[in-house]
């Protein structure tokens, strides 16, 4: 992924701060950024402490009044109708197959975590490439959050 960022960063002239790190210590101070973007993140970190967790770090990275946008799967989308919450997805790499876990949310779930992590909601929605008709079964679930203070 940092791949595909540094290319789409040196194609639009962006300036950025890139790193690998995990979601539950980000390598920043307090109140580092305006704006920070999380997509498909927080459905692969296992177990609910270590989400909530995840979250607040998010939050902590977030200057008083900074914005993030948050993506993860949906649980309610038409395909994990029949599954449980947490499952592991076949992924196709070159000439194997391996399997990455994931954590379904709902729209609700997720919203209450954030709030627990103490984010304000701004916004929740789905994304718009991926709509099913109803907001409630899109394939991914959008968050626009904001943190207070």
């Amino acid at each position: 992924m940092l791949k595909f960022a540094r290319k789409y960063v040196g194609k639009f002239h962006f300036e950025v701060d890139l790193a690998v790190a995990e979601a539950g210590w980000l390598p920043y101070p307090d109140g580092t950024f305006d704006w920070a973007l999380s997509v498909a993140t927080y459905h692969h970190i296992k177990g609910e402490e270590e989400r909530l967790k995840a979250l607040q770090e998010l939050r902590r990275v977030l200057r008083s009044g900074g914005e993030a946008f948050i993506t993860v799967w949906n649980r309610r989308q038409p395909r994990f109708w029949f599954r449980g919450k947490e499952i592991a997805v076949p992924w196709r790499a070159k000439d194997r197959t391996l399997y990455r876990d994931y954590y379904l949310f709902s729209y609700g779930e997720l919203e209450k975590l954030a709030k627990q992590a103490g984010l304000k909601i701004l916004k929740s929605f789905p994304e718009n490439a991926y709509r099913f008709p109803l907001k409630y079964f899109s394939r991914n679930i959008c968050l626009l959050v904001q943190k207070g203070d």
